[in-house]
């Protein structure tokens, strides 16, 4: 159901990072380590499943919506997931 927004002390702008700002050029990354990423956690933080869950709610659809400005790469192995990195001129 809808709350108004006077019920919240506060209310801040929706900003996500672009690639460029969160991606280092010369890395891959995964989608949990992007999801830790836009909440500024290092991408090896330690939290517990039910956290990741939420923040992959909101790194799928970041990595989807970026997508012109990222390349993607198979994983390397049968348990592994994929890696994204940010799309540079070669």
């Amino acid at each position: 159901m809808p709350v108004s927004k006077d019920e919240f002390d506060q209310l801040h702008p929706c900003d996500f990072y672009t690639p460029a700002e969160l991606l280092d050029p010369d890395q891959m990354y995964t989608v949990y380590e992007i999801a830790r990423m836009l909440q500024e956690l290092d991408p090896d933080a330690e939290i517990d499943a039910e956290t990741e869950t939420i923040l992959l709610d909101w790194a799928i659809p970041w990595v989807i919506s970026n997508s012109d400005d990222l390349v993607v790469a198979d994983p390397r192995d049968d348990d592994e997931p994929g890696y994204y990195g940010l799309a540079t001129e070669e």
